[in-house]
This record gives structure tokens, sequence and C-alpha cells, in this order.
């Protein structure tokens, strides 16, 4: 997969290239005083491999980026794309340039390259527990701050899906926002009036919340902490709940989601893809 498939490529864009200004600011300070060490006109060759048994690899861009603002006449030659498996010992670029830009640049490439590719890996396994199984991952908005968007792609890359990307392109109505705005039917009227084109998501707790929501206009309805006798009950017993998507929510993981398999689709969100995720062992090694 590459960068430029995302719907939100140009905001991605932007927010990759400030991201990187802000980690080089953060590491390199007034300088980087160890690269001192090396003789400025000294060039060298390079690579990053994989450390990891099995992986899913995302984040070339940002690496391209990273080396891009450090030094432009870095030569990057990628062996593998964002998306493809990779294993141990498996050399995922070959890098050659100046040897200290080289160094300057490689904390800051790694971290944007073990974390996007942790969270495609985290992904990968999701959307592997759920194949045929009529579910649909949708990932969250609990994503590790300032990585929003790398995050959201790092997710497609890894084959789930992305809910919102944030507080400004869909509605989502939870308990404090239906008691504050005096419950479910006034939510989603005030909504069509304030964004009339705007996607309306209900968060419910129980079958009588469900049975209001079901009755709005909402395009979706979350199914918080339901058990699965009462997902069933409301995949089956309510024939309203085919005008609305269904989603379901709260504690959900691999083993139970791998459990599960729905008649009809269904949403499931899982904060776990970006907020547990477990980075990729890589490293770059200079020949």
């Amino acid at each position: 997969m590459k960068i430029e498939d995302v719907p939100f490529f140009t905001m991605l864009l932007d927010h990759m290239q400030r991201s990187v200004a802000f980690a080089l600011e953060e590491d390199i300070g007034t300088g980087d005083i160890t690269a001192q060490l090396i003789p400025a006109e000294q060039m060298v060759q390079a690579s990053i491999i994989c450390k990891d048994e099995k992986a899913v690899i995302c984040g070339q861009a940002w690496v391209n980026e990273v080396f891009r603002q450090v030094d432009p006449n870095v030569n990057l030659n990628w062996l593998v794309e964002d998306g493809d498996s990779i294993s141990n010992q498996q050399t995922l670029v070959e890098i050659s340039g100046n040897a200290r830009s080289i160094l300057t640049a490689e904390r800051t490439a790694l971290n944007y390259l073990q974390t996007l590719s942790g969270t495609a890996t985290t992904a990968y396994q999701y959307a592997e527990a759920v194949k045929n199984k009529n579910i649909t991952i949708l990932d969250t908005r609990k994503t590790i701050p300032g990585l929003r968007l790398a995050q959201k792609y790092a997710v497609l890359v890894g084959g789930c899906a992305n809910h919102r990307l944030g507080l400004y392109d869909m509605f989502l109505i939870k308990e404090n926002h239906i008691a504050a705005a005096g419950g479910i039917t006034k939510a989603v009227a005030q909504s069509q009036q304030i964004a009339p084109k705007a996607k309306i998501e209900i968060e419910v707790e129980n079958i009588e919340e469900f049975n209001e929501a079901a009755s709005t206009n909402a395009h979706y309805i979350m199914l918080d902490e339901f058990s699965e006798q009462d997902v069933e009950v409301v995949i089956k017993t309510d024939q309203r709940a085919s005008a609305h998507q269904l989603e379901i929510s709260g504690g959900l993981d691999l083993s139970k989601l791998g459990e599960q398999k729905y008649e009809q689709n269904i949403r499931a969100s899982v904060g776990g893809i970006t907020k547990e995720v477990r980075v990729v062992d890589l490293s770059l090694r200079i020949r």
C-alpha cells in the first residue's frame, strides 16, 4: 500500500512533514555532537534490517521524510513496500550517503518505522482473526498523541478500517452528550441541524437506549459493553437494526473477536489496535 492511496492523503502529508520536523528538532536540538566524531566528508553505506520473527512493514514515507529533512543527498533504496510481511534478518532498505547525516537521522527514522510497523502488525492480527466472520475492525481515537493520522494510515496498511479521524468529521454521541443534550432523540435532531451532511453515531448501553436510537436517523448505533446475547437479540429480533449499521465496542480483543461470527456485517471498534502496540524490532547498521 502507498500513502497516496488513503482518502486523507493531503492531511496526512502535511501532518507527516510537520511531525518529522518537530521530531528532528526535539532530537537534534543545537546539533548532533556525537556525529562530529566522524569526518565531515565521510561517506558510508547502511541498511535497516528486521530483528523480529514476523511483522508487517509500515512507515516508508516517514523514513524518507526524515532523511530528506536531514540531508536530501542521502539515497534510500527500498526493498519492501508498506504492507509487506517481513521476517528476521530481512533487509528493508539500503542507504548510502554522508555518515554524519545517516547517524543523525537514524533514531528518528527508526522510531517512526518501528512504531508504525507495530501498529500495522497489530491491525493485521485483528484483520486475520475476523476473516470471513462478517466483522469489520475499526480503530479509535486512542492513538499516540501527535501520531493520529500516521497510526490511522498504519491501521489501513494492516488490513483494518478507520473510524472517524477526529472530533471534526463525524458525530459520536456518547452518554455525557446524551445527558447534556436532553436525550438521544434531541441529540440526533440537533446534530442534523448543526451539520446536515455529517454521519451520526449513537453509543447506547442497553436495549432500551437502542430502541430509542433505532427510531432516529442516526447512521450507526454502537452497542457499548453489550453481552453477546444482547447483540444477538438486537440483530435477530429488531427489524429496525437493518436501517442502521451496528457497531460493538468495549473489552474487545483478539481472542474474543476470533470466537464471534455474525449473520450480518458488524463494525467492531478496538482501541487496542493503536494503544496496545509492541514496536517492531529494527536496526540500522553501517556496512
